[in-house]
């Protein structure tokens, strides 16, 4: 079996119902969008029960269920149910792109580095809220992609999730500062994803020369309302 056939299978396995994971997602938006606390490893290990249910309910059940007597009660449910809702929100817009033409997930569900390949090149997916820190506005960073992703590079997070390779971004930005209610609307970022996939051109992706004198691909793509 070729690789593109494998890929082509194994994105048939587990293959989500998008409209019904939307309806999930958003019953998130009841709740406080608050971390308490910088993400870690030690707080990831301890929630990674949030990648066996994409229902709300039953992780709101397991979460629960959960021994907390060293640490904050409700800190660790917003901890978790923003990890659930990240977590699931990318399985979805990932999802999307597998399912446009010249796209091909990643042989490996497990890889870390590569979600899928656009015309054969690989790239990891990151959704983003555009960050504050950054030391200019939105219209400056829509014009210059490349010092964004830059800095979104130089300033990643060191967990678990840290690497040097080829990313997509995926930009969300609300007008009204609910900027991560745009994680759940899954149709939305459907047509949006579609528009990047079928004008697609290798030649624009910006340069991203690392500390190990590496280089590496990245493009954005912005989801702003």
């Amino acid at each position: 079996m070729d690789g593109v056939a494998y890929a082509f299978l194994r994105s048939l396995v587990g293959r989500l119902n998008l409209g019904q994971l939307e309806c999930e997602l958003k019953k998130r938006w009841l709740y406080p969008n608050i971390w308490y606390r910088k993400q870690n490893d030690a707080w990831d290990q301890r929630s990674d029960f949030i990648y066996d249910f994409w229902q709300f309910e039953s992780v709101l059940e397991r979460i629960s269920r959960t021994e907390t007597s060293e640490f904050d009660k409700q800190g660790f449910l917003n901890y978790a149910l923003n990890r659930w809702y990240n977590y699931w929100s990318a399985r979805a817009v990932e999802q999307i792109f597998c399912e446009q033409p010249g796209v091909v997930p990643a042989k490996n569900a497990k890889d870390r580095l590569v979600d899928f390949s656009i015309n054969g090149i690989n790239f990891d997916l990151k959704t983003s809220v555009f960050p504050k820190a950054f030391d200019q506005d939105l219209a400056f960073a829509k014009a210059n992609p490349a010092q964004l992703i830059n800095w979104l590079y130089t300033h990643q997070s060191t967990g678990r999730r840290f690497h040097l390779e080829n990313r997509l971004f995926l930009i969300v930005h609300q007008a009204d500062g609910r900027h991560y209610r745009l994680k759940a609307e899954i149709s939305w970022l459907q047509g949006l994803i579609a528009d990047y996939v079928s004008t697609f051109d290798a030649s624009k992706l910006v340069t991203v020369s690392t500390t190990d004198s590496k280089t590496v691909f990245s493009d954005s793509i912005w989801a702003v309302r």
